[in-house]
């Protein structure tokens, strides 16, 4: 073997393992493949939870098939699927598979911490990927900052400052994402950054005060009609 090439084998051989470590800390990880302890209702395991029966009045709408995690709204609910699992860290990344099977699907990656009162049910941020869109949001200076939300609500004129306060808070990325196929999904949070990759390729990022909220406590997967996912990873870099 030249001397050269036994000079970069190494390096060659531990370059994805330095690029995996750049995300932090593995903190969690999931490969859906296990049976539901019960198959009436939502049983996902390891530690994830469901919306299920405060807005499907528990009915079914998560199933463990064919070692992924498929997720579907019931007609009886009155809310998107929220799927969700603790996920602590300041700085950090997700990466998971995903499918959607119909060009009417979607799903976001929202980022909470109920801890946080002056926001709706403790919403940060938030990355949503359909077929043809990806929105990245600002939630807990934006709309779902609790006086906006009140005002919306009540079909109040917002104030010169709530109208400044939307500015700048989401940003549309268009996507051309084929259904019926597997997809990866890497999201990274720096400071006051999200960014969003899929299948090796930067979509976009936006930079918003939000972002940069020191604790996000909880990953939800927001799902309004159908999704499938796998091999979900969660990573702490701070």
């Amino acid at each position: 073997m030249p001397r050269l090439l036994r000079l970069l084998l190494p390096l060659v051989c531990t370059a994805p393992l330095l690029a995996a470590d750049d995300h932090g800390t593995l903190i969690f990880q999931d490969d859906f493949a296990r049976n539901e302890a019960q198959e009436s209702s939502d049983a996902p395991g390891n530690g994830w939870a469901t919306n299920s029966k405060s807005r499907a009045k528990g009915h079914k709408q998560v199933d463990l098939r064919d070692g992924a995690l498929h997720i579907f709204i019931h007609a009886a609910a009155d809310h998107a699927v929220s799927v969700t699992h603790a996920a602590e860290f300041a700085d950090g990344a997700v990466a998971l598979r995903f499918k959607l099977e119909d060009a009417r699907d979607s799903l976001g990656l929202d980022f909470a911490d109920l801890g946080r009162k002056d926001v709706h049910a403790g919403h940060l941020f938030a990355a949503r990927v359909s077929p043809k869109q990806v929105l990245l949001q600002d939630l807990a200076t934006g709309n779902m900052r609790l006086d906006l939300r009140i005002a919306r609500q009540a079909k109040q004129p917002l104030s010169d400052e709530q109208k400044a306060a939307l500015v700048g808070k989401e940003k549309k990325l268009p996507a051309a994402l084929a259904v019926g196929i597997w997809h990866d999904l890497l999201v990274k949070i720096s400071g006051d950054e999200l960014s969003v990759t899929i299948d090796g390729t930067l979509v976009g990022q936006l930079k918003s005060p939000g972002i940069a909220h020191p604790t996000k406590r909880v990953l939800r997967l927001a799902v309004p009609r159908n999704a499938v996912v796998d091999d979900v990873k969660i990573w702490r870099k701070s």
